[in-house]
């Protein structure tokens, strides 16, 4: 059976009535999550079978994620509107001016007007600009806890931590691997932190894509015929401020802009 075929469509055809059963804060969320390709629709528990098999498809290759997630992105524009700007700015870390709200992300500012229109002095990456839009709309506010844990150790994120690892752990591993100055260049050019090695990890780096939503990116050289390996961590109160697709998300934009940042330095390209 076809899969929806727009956000829209999906969050027309749930009760909206936010019961958190499926495990996402609200109805919209939900939808979000259908459409990144985090979700199934049979996880509405409110659905009836018809609905359910009528609605089936299951979006999973990346072109269809990059559309599904544009699609998502102008459903969470239309729900900026109803944000008072002024007030999310206490709760996100960021300020209020101009009738704009502007985050620091990586450093960088990035602003979003009463119109949902994005602005900022860097590529706006779509992976990065949807869990933005989840963060200002629904975020909690709750600040970081200082504690690390794993994508799998996030609410929802246990089934869906395979995929994680191999699009987000696996790819930023095949980066470090030959893109010997990775780490150097988060520090310099993302705002990142080198901190005392974590987990006996050769090298650990923490970054604030969201002001609330810190990340720490652990590499192990390899060693005596072992492999590298890689593992993103996440503060243990970021499931307060983003649902886990917006967690995938985030970890996919940052891989991407790893790989283009090798390209620029002269690697090749990693499949």
């Amino acid at each position: 059976m076809p899969a929806p075929k727009n956000a829209m469509e999906v969050f027309q055809l749930l009760d909206k009535s936010n019961c958190r059963d499926c495990g996402e804060k609200t109805c919209l969320a939900f939808a979000g999550a259908v459409f990144q390709g985090h979700r199934k629709i049979s996880e509405c528990p409110k659905l009836s079978p018809d609905v359910i098999e009528r609605f089936s498809g299951d979006p999973t290759d990346l072109n269809t994620l990059e559309e599904n997630r544009e699609a998502f992105m102008e459903m969470m524009k239309q729900q900026i509107s109803h944000i008072d700007l002024s007030s999310a700015a206490g709760r996100t870390g960021g300020r209020s001016e101009n009738g704009r709200l502007t985050l620091k992300i990586l450093g960088k500012d990035f602003s979003v007007d009463g119109q949902g229109n994005l602005y900022s002095d860097i590529h706006i990456n779509p992976w990065v600009a949807a869990p933005f839009f989840d963060y200002v709309i629904n975020g909690k506010g709750v600040d970081p806890t200082g504690q690390w844990v794993s994508f799998r150790e996030l609410k929802n994120g246990k089934d869906r931590y395979p995929l994680f690892q191999k699009r987000c752990e696996e790819a930023m591993q095949q980066v470090a691997d030959s893109y010997t100055d990775l780490f150097d260049d988060l520090v310099h050019l993302f705002s990142g932190r080198q901190v005392e090695r974590q987990f006996e990890s050769d090298i650990s780096v923490v970054l604030h894509p969201l002001p609330k939503v810190p990340i720490m990116i652990c590499y192990w050289r390899p060693d005596e015929g072992l492999g590298s390996s890689l593992n993103i961590f996440f503060d243990k109160s970021t499931d307060q401020n983003l649902d886990i697709g917006s967690v995938f998300s985030l970890g996919a934009g940052l891989t991407q802009m790893f790989q283009k940042l090798a390209l620029r330095h002269g690697f090749a390209e990693i499949s």
